[in-house]
Formats: C-alpha cells, structure tokens, sequence
C-alpha cells in the first residue's frame, strides 16, 4: 500500500470533566429508575420511518415521543456477570445515551461528533457498595471540535443532563448549570 504525501491528520487534544455522582439509592433501583427515564431507542418505529422515507419533522415528533426526558439508549450492556468470572463481585452497566435529533444539529457541522454522540454513561458499585452514575460533561467534549455552533449544542446537551439528573433526584453538578454562562 502506498501513502500519499499529502495526507491531512489532526490532533487535537482536548480537557474533559467526567462527572461521578453519587446517587444515593441501591443500584439496582436507581438503575431501574434510570432506565424508566431514559428508555430504548424504539429501532423498529424509526426503522419504518426510514422504510417510508418519512420527512424529518416526522422523526423529530418520533423522537420526543420516544425521549420523555430528551434522551434515548441506543445500547446498554451489563459486562458484571462476564467480570464475575474473574472474580470482580462490584456490578457496572455501561450505556449509550443520546438524542439523535440532536446530534444532527451538530454533525450537520461535522460528522466526527458522533465520537462522542451518544453519550457514554455507567452507572457502577464502588467497594463500599455505594451506587454512582458516570458521564463525560457534554460540553467539554464537543467543545474540542472548536466550532461555536457544535459548542452551543454542548452547553444545550449539559443543561438537558443537569435536567435528567435533577428528574432522577441526583444531586446535579454545578458544572452543568454554569457552562456557557
């Protein structure tokens, strides 16, 4: 294979806040909670909405029906019962977490957001047992794609978390509430 001379690469390095909150409840009624909140993307509905080649306006109005509180899961995995042959005995479930109507508002700008939409987030016992949630601030990672209007959609992204949080009675993050302000 031969490369070309003139390949064009970035690099870009970038501050993120992760953001561990402790919930305050067992993990597995936070978790049942959480999943309430934020429930799965319904892949057949929006598939047929493809199918029928339906108009965007028609996908926003899918999307709010299927988002109560502006997010969906695209996918979840719980790896604690594959760990637990190591001998791990702490549970952790990793989601996908996002708004894909959103997301369009910035990959509209540039299509590498999508590395970080949908979010990332856990939801984990530590070694004391106590349950904790886990996500990267939103803005701090759109952010590093230096376009103001893929920032703006960042700021919007922390406000829509903050509010998510605040539904689930979790304390909410100063950072969520102040960014962009």
């Amino acid at each position: 294979m031969t490369r070309s001379t003139h390949a064009k690469i970035e690099s870009v390095p970038h501050e993120v806040n992760r953001l561990a909150i402790a919930v305050g409840e067992p993990y597995d009624s936070f978790r049942v909670r959480y999943e309430d909140a934020v429930p799965e993307f319904e892949a057949e509905r929006f598939g047929r909405l493809v199918e029928e080649n339906a108009g965007w306006d028609a996908v926003v109005r899918a999307t709010a029906e299927n988002a109560p509180h502006d997010f969906i899961t695209y996918w979840s995995q719980d790896f604690s019962p594959l760990l637990r042959l190591a001998g791990e005995r702490r549970r952790c479930v990793e989601y996908l977490m996002g708004n894909h109507t959103i997301a369009q508002r910035m990959f509209h700008h540039n299509p590498a957001i999508l590395l970080y939409a949908p979010l990332r987030t856990a939801i984990y016992e530590d070694a004391q047992g106590e349950t904790w949630f886990a996500v990267d601030q939103p803005s701090t990672r759109f952010s590093s794609f230096g376009d103001p209007a893929i920032t703006e959609v960042g700021i919007e992204l922390d406000r829509k978390l903050a509010a998510l949080l605040d539904h689930l009675g979790v304390p909410v993050p100063d950072v969520l509430t102040s960014s962009g302000s």
